[in-house]
């Protein structure tokens, strides 16, 4: 959720001609990170959540090409980017290590991802 939060906050000093362009793009790609993780954490099945997790990382994908779209426009200060594109690493380990750990599983018996999901990200 952090994520969501930075790249809102970022996006809110763009100019107003990117209202409909950059700034709805990566706001609805940083906001799908977290929902498709969510939507397949709900399904209560391993390979759905799965296959949940590689939407969640193209999304990241797309918020990490728009950052780099918006940072070569100069949009805000490169400091600025460093911490997000910082963020989205994180975030991106993070989901390759829960889906590691679903396929380590044999995609059976992961009735609580919420639980695995906190235990990865210590």
């Amino acid at each position: 959720m952090d994520l969501v939060i930075k790249v809102y906050k970022l996006t809110k000093n763009f100019p107003d001609t990117e209202k409909f362009g950059l700034i709805s793009q990566m706001n609805r790609s940083a906001v799908s990170v977290p929902s498709n993780i969510a939507e397949g954490a709900g399904r209560n099945n391993p390979k759905e959540f799965y296959q949940f997790l590689g939407i969640a990382k193209g999304s990241l994908a797309d918020l990490e090409t728009q950052l780099e779209i918006s940072k070569r426009l100069e949009f805000q200060n490169n400091s600025d980017f460093s911490e997000l594109f910082e963020l989205t690493d994180h975030v991106g380990r993070m989901i390759s290590k829960l889906q590691i750990a679903i396929k380590d599983s044999g995609y059976n018996n992961v009735t609580e991802p919420l639980e695995l999901y906190n235990q990865i990200e210590k």
